[in-house]
This record gives C-alpha cells, structure tokens and sequence, in this order.
C-alpha cells in the first residue's frame, strides 16, 4: 500500500516566512485516504517551521532530528540544515527515508532533501510534493503581481494547485514565523 500525496509552499517576504500544507493523503491512484493531514508544523519552541512531503513516518524522524541540529547549532537554520542533509546522506538506516522538508525562521527558508540537497530559493519560495510546481508557479506570479503578505501567498498559491493537481487538496495549514 503507497502512501502519497502533498504540496508544500514556503514564501518568504518582508522578513515574514510562511509554510503552507494541503490535508490529503492518497493511498495508490485512486483513493483519498485522509483529507485532513497535518503536514506543517512548529518546532524548536516557535522558532522554526517545517513542511514535509513524503512518507509520514520518515519526516517524523526526520522532523526530530531536524530540532535536534537546531539545538546543537544553536538555531542557526542553514548550518542545522547542512548537518542533518550529510547526516541523511551518510547514515545508512536514515538514506532509506523517503522525505522532503522546507524548513524555515526569520532568517530564511530552505529544501532540504535525503540526498543532500539543501536549497536556498533565490527568491524566497519554495514548494515540494505532488503539487509543488503548480504551487510555486502560483506563489511566483503571486509574489510578482500582489502585494498580499507571505501568509496569503502561501495559502492561495496551495488553494490554486489543489485546483489543479489530484494529491492536492484545500484543507491547507499555514504556519508563519
């Protein structure tokens, strides 16, 4: 049984960062499993936010060591990303996760992948999963045209690629911080 099915989107603007998630989760091609996931969350005490696409479970754990970097690096967002990307690189059991992550604080937003990426957008957004490229199109024209806040872009570019992409859905969180 595959699991599967998220959109993710983080805006950075005005010294605002936002993560916004759909709810779905899609068990194979044809099923709805669940439509009201939380895929976006707070972590290291409200000084951070993740979205993650990809197995649950994996970004679970992925999600705790990521808090764990953070609190090792002093909360420092682009070293704590480094270190848990050649971590999940090297590690054996931790190569095997399936997982993407944006991380964000005040200070910026980042991809971080199981392959060592870590990404820094050159214009402050980002969007991973299924709908991820419709939901960084969305937040690209949104960013360029509108003067809605990172909040508002966030939501509406996952509002416009729910309306697109099937494993998207418009129950959306969004986490600002």
């Amino acid at each position: 049984m595959e699991l599967r099915g998220t959109t993710i989107c983080g805006v950075l603007r005005d010294g605002q960062c936002a993560i916004a998630g759909d709810g779905q989760v899609t068990m194979g091609e044809h099923t709805i499993f669940k439509a009201t996931a939380v895929k976006v969350r707070r972590v290291c005490g409200g000084r951070a936010v993740i979205g993650f696409a990809g197995s649950v479970a994996d970004a679970f754990s992925l999600s705790a060591r990521f808090e764990e970097k953070m609190e090792q690096f002093g909360y420092n967002l682009e070293r704590a990303a480094v270190e848990l990307a050649q971590e999940w690189r090297r590690d054996q059991a931790l190569r095997k996760l399936e997982a993407m992550m944006i991380v964000a604080d005040k200070t910026g937003i980042l991809v971080v992948s199981g392959t060592g990426e870590v990404i820094y957008p050159d214009d402050g957004i980002c969007a991973i999963g299924s709908g991820g490229n419709y939901a960084l199109s969305a937040a690209r024209a949104l960013m360029r045209n509108t003067q809605l806040s990172a909040h508002e872009i966030a939501e509406e570019a996952l509002r416009v690629a729910s309306s697109i992409c099937v494993y998207t859905n418009d129950h959306i969180t969004v986490e600002d911080v």
